[in-house]
């Protein structure tokens, strides 16, 4: 599936949707819903295409036709028509229509099957100029098949041998063949289809791979995001362009891959492909594991192969980077981690492993992780390369952990953990494991259940992976009635600290002051982390002397409210990024309505003559008389809120215009003053318009409209407005009438309203009589639906009162002239920073390792969801717990528990933790009274960089050869000082213990531990 635009723009080809008539008629809400419904059920098949959908307009749909049952609240109602699909916030670059990055399902955006999406759009309609968000379902995993919308594609640059200067960048899927991908460079290059033509991968500027198995997918090639390919047209005398840059080669035909000799089935991986040099020369493929000797292994190691394609140097064993294949960081920082494990490495650098690879381990992958492995170790150990790519290794752990196969990034700590246990279970010295009941302590002494519990584990596991990286933990559960006590030992292979949790976090909010001359003020203010709404409202009172119960906290995006919160709202909702607003509003009184007001522009859409508007600054919140409310108050309401950044000048109109212009060019208030006379009739003259008298018509509209079929001009009342009952205060709202609704970020459709004739041009702009009615006053109000997006009716100025409640908002419309000559815009987005703004943050906390140890080993009680089934109470039972740890590993791994989770909020604790580089005792902390001395050294650290689902990661190792640390980002490798090594990035910690003598050990003390299996001996490792 081909595409081109931007890195993963909306569509490749047209996708199978059906066109959408001008008139169709609705289904009921109930019809919709359970045919979408059923629809969403859809299994996943393989080559079928999904549609993405903003989540915040299917919510608007969840609620418009009642989709959940929790969710009844006026289903149908006007407020809640979610009108077109806008999949706009999926995108970060509207124009190419480029998919944000880290997006997540279900919480970003749903998928739809093609019939779902069909009838959504003939029922609703796609915002103008948006192309639907189609995509393939794959195929992923090679035992158990796993499908999944391939929501990502991958990227790859492809140039003509003849002009490589020329670089196209088009994307795929995975499920793509090589043959869709020649095709593409065929059409784009205008290569005739009976020209014979050759496809390389171009890894540097002299390194190219021939790929000439047309029916291999994207994945089964390994191409990788930022790939460059090469097309090679045949030469008119039957040679190829790339053949005849060099002298005859013996090696390879000009059309053919060159084979390796066909191995036993014992071999780990055969390469077989053409390589050339940047001269045109040909390396044919070889063997990997067929040599027999260190010499022919390192010999082998320096040529190219299409596993592991690498940049020659002279650099020293280990210190080689890894390329990133595309957000690979994750798994080359693990991998960097784990290359410096020397135990481990030596295991596979001397073929330990050939040995003992287990090819009948229902749980292993059939030796081809530890082979994978291997191969990779010894590139960058043997070779001398500085840098590698792991294409293979990549692809081979795409095959048995599906989540791992996409480009999307990862957790390296995750992939650590699956590597650790693949490798465990390929090289498992059991062929066939027995079956051993469990027993519980029983009262019997701890060191006689450690035992029987070590020994039960090592008879079903024993491989090097539990020579070097497996310790026993303790774990006592009481039981709260009847005091039982369980006490058992179970095996580790990483430990996962959590981090001691801060109780106060600091937001910062911008508080807008009811005095309208008053800009915005910013505040810092120190909360309880885990506290509410009000919480922050008294916080902020303290610092601004605002009662906190004259203030409404609102998250603002793209100039809407995107959620107005309730005061028992949970502070854990609101995220670091969110823009929150404060609103000082009039003490609650149930004569007076917190009104929402929006900002929105109208102009003319190019297609039809219609006009349409769209959102500009900072939403309002005004009180207002719930009762006797009229346009005209309204308008003075709303026009002395605004008047510190609507300037209007003192002179003749136009002395005022020119003023007007002036300020808008220059923002300048010298010449001008805030318009705060509450003289509408005059408003367009001093700004440097015309005024015209307003002329009565039937329905009494103010903007010229008519009303809508059906509806009485007074009753404005709706669900839309400030709170509601469920997560989302404000949610997607879009007008019930189809015809009222907008595209591409157009809202307000009105098909009277003309554009002013003259502009800025400095002449007095001339009306119609059509649109005299509108152009009296600087703008004009419509209700509207909460999220700013479409119309439900417009405001009455025939005197009459206007019915609000609670639900309602409201939006007043510029015209885009009148605003360009009076409306400030540097002053509308001008704030001030109070003191605590400016003062000094204090530096963050730095907790020590030791203190996160002692936490994971604190008693707890058990969840509600996570109960203990007691076997003397014979139920369920929140019971005490406790870790302990009896027996620590050779290679101690620490996974630093940063990223925290609930239902709605996700976030990354940057706490600093202090650990040591070198003598970490762990003594202290293990329980076995007969255990020797556990002093460990740090040799490597995988770093986290930036926030949630993002980021970067790198990795500190030290190199076994000299003893130094160095730096690995990717494919570069640095020189580093134990000094630099502690960071807050710091995600997971590996330590080495030492010997007796107080070195570091190369080498597992329980070297009988493999041992012990096969006699018998229970035999534990406390050295």
């Amino acid at each position: 599936m081909a595409e081109g635009g931007g890195s993963e723009s909306g569509s490749g080809a047209e996708p199978d949707t059906e066109p959408v008539p001008t008139q169709i008629p609705i289904p009921s809400t109930d019809e919709q819903k359970k045919g979408i419904g059923i629809l969403l059920k859809t299994t996943l098949r393989k080559g079928d295409e999904w549609f993405l959908v903003d989540c915040r307009w299917f919510k608007q749909w969840k609620k418009y036709v009642g989709f959940d049952s929790w969710d009844m609240y006026n289903v149908g109602g006007q407020s809640l028509y979610p009108g077109p699909i806008d999949n706009s916030g999926l995108f970060s670059d509207h124009e190419t229509q480029t998919l944000k990055e880290n997006l997540i399902d279900e919480l970003d955006y749903v998928l739809m099957p093609t019939e779902a999406w069909n009838k959504l759009v003939r029922w609703y309609g796609c915002m103008e100029g948006q192309r639907p968000i189609v995509r393939k379902v794959v195929e992923y995993g090679m035992f158990v098949k796993h499908c999944k919308v391939e929501v990502y594609l991958l990227e790859l640059n492809l140039c003509e041998n003849s002009n490589m200067e020329n670089v196209v960048t088009r994307h795929f899927s995975k499920a793509d063949t090589i043959d869709t991908i020649e095709k593409e460079m065929r059409s784009l290059f205008n290569i005739p289809s009976g020209k014979e033509t050759r496809l390389w991968n171009k890894y540097m500027s002299n390194t190219y791979e021939q790929l000439n198995k047309l029916d291999s997918t994207v994945q089964d090639a390994g191409l990788f995001q930022g790939q460059v390919l090469v097309i090679e047209r045949k030469n008119e005398d039957g040679t190829w362009p790339r053949q005849a840059k060099h002298t005859k080669s013996s090696t390879a035909t000009s059309r053919n891959f060159t084979t390796s000799p066909k191995l036993s089935s014992n071999s780990s991986v055969t390469i077989s492909s053409t390589v050339t040099n940047g001269n045109g020369s040909i390396n044919s493929g070889y063997t990997m594991n067929n040599s027999t000797s260190s010499d022919n292994r390192l010999g082998s190691y320096s040529s190219y192969s299409s596993s592991y394609n690498y940049k020659e140097s002279q650099s020293q064993p280990g210190l080689c980077g890894l390329s990133n294949l595309g957000n690979t960081c994750f798994m080359n920082s693990a991998l960097q981690c784990l290359s410096n494990a020397s135990p481990l490495t030596e295991y596979f650098l001397n073929d330990r492993y050939e040995a003992e690879i287990n090819r009948e381990n229902p749980l292993g992958m059939r030796g081809e992780i530890a082979e994978a492995y291997a191969d990779l170790v010894k590139q960058m150990w043997l070779s001398r390369s500085s840098f590698v790519a792991p294409r293979t290794f990549k692809t081979q752990v795409g095959r048995f952990a599906p989540q791992f196969s996409g480009y999307q990034q990862q957790d390296s700590q995750e992939l650590l953990a699956f590597l650790l246990d693949g490798l465990h279970e390929d090289l498992n010295r059991v062929k066939k494991k027995p079956y051993l009941a469990l027993r519980d302590a029983e009262g019997r002494p701890d060191e006689i259940v450690a035992r029987e519990a070590w020994k039960n584990h090592r008879l079903r596991n024993d491989s090097v992976i539990v020579d070097i990286f497996h310790g026993l933990f303790k774990s006592t559960l009481v039981c709260p009635e009847c005091a039982k006590v369980s006490v058992t030992f179970d095996p580790f292979c990483y430990l996962t600290l959590p981090l001691p949790m801060k109780k106060e976090r600091n937001m910062e909010v911008l508080l807008v002051r009811s005095n309208p001359q008053a800009r915005p003020m910013q505040y810092r203010v120190v909360v309880p982390k885990l506290g509410t709404v009000a919480d922050l409202c008294a916080a902020l009172s303290v610092l601004s002397g605002v009662p906190a119960e004259n203030m409404v906290v609102a998250d603002v995006y793209s100039h809407r409210f995107h959620k107005i919160y309730r005061r028992e709202d949970g502070l854990s909702n609101i995220l670091e990024k969110d823009d929150i607003f404060v609103y000082e509003v009039e003490e609650e009184d149930p004569e007076r309505i917190n009104l929402p007001v929006y900002f929105r522009e109208r102009h003319t859409k190019h297609t039809g003559g219609s006009t349409g508007t769209t959102l500009f600054g900072q939403p309002l919140i005004i009180t207002v008389p719930r009762q006797n409310l009229t346009v005209d108050l309204l308008y003075e309401r709303v026009l002395e809120r605004v008047g510190r950044y609507v300037k209007q000048s003192q002179g003749s109109a136009s002395e005022g215009k020119a003023s007007a212009s002036s300020s808008s060019s220059s923002s300048s208030s010298q010449s001008v003053e805030p318009a705060t006379a509450p003289n509408h009739n005059a408003d367009l003259e001093q700004c440097g318009t015309s005024q015209t008298e307003c002329a009565s018509n039937s329905s009494g509209c103010c903007n010229g409209t008519s009303q809508p079929q059906g509806q009485h001009s007074g009753n404005c009342s709706g669900p839309n407005g400030m709170y509601e009952e469920e997560e989302e205060a404000m949610d997607h709202q879009v007008s019930p009438d189809p015809e009222h609704s907008q595209s591409e970020g157009l809202v307000g459709e009105d098909e009277d309203s003309q554009s002013l004739e003259n502009g800025p041009t400095g002449s007095t702009p001339k009306f119609s009589s059509k649109s005299a009615s509108k152009r009296r006053r600087l703008f004009t109000f419509n209700m509207v639906n909460s999220y700013g997006t479409a119309n439900i009716s417009p405001l009455p100025c025939d005197g009459n009162i206007l019915r609000l409640n609670t639900h309602s908002t409201v939006a007043m419309d510029w015209d885009w002239e009148i605003k360009k000559l009076c409306f400030d815009d540097r002053e509308a987005e001008a704030f001030e920073r109070h003191e605590s703004m400016l003062q000094q943050q204090k530096k963050k906390s730095t907790v020590a390792l030791r203190d996160c140890i002692e936490l994971f080993t604190t008693m707890e009680t058990l969840g509600e969801h996570d109960p203990w089934y007691c076997p003397t109470c014979k139920k369920h039972q929140q019971a005490t717990k406790k870790f302990d740890l009896w027996s620590l590993p050779h290679i101690l791994v620490v996974h630093l528990k940063r990223f925290s989770y609930n239902r709605c909020w996700r976030d990354k604790l940057d706490t600093v933790v202090d650990f040591p580089v070198r003598d970490l005792n762990m003594s202290e902390f293990v329980c076995d009274p007969r255990a020797g001395p556990y002093v460990y050294d740090l040799i490597a650290v995988s770093n986290h960089y930036g926030g949630m689902g993002g980021g970067h990661y790198t990795a500190y190792g030290k190199n076994r050869s000299d003893g130094k640390w160095h730096y690995f980002d990717d494919s570069s490798v640095f020189p580093a000082t134990e000094d630099q090594i502690v960071t807050k990035a710091a995600y997971v910690l590996f330590y080495q213990r030492r010997d007796g003598d107080g070195r570091t050990s190369s080498h597992p003390h329980s070297a009988t531990m493999g041992e012990a299996s096969e006699t018998g001996d229970d035999h534990m490792d406390t050295n």
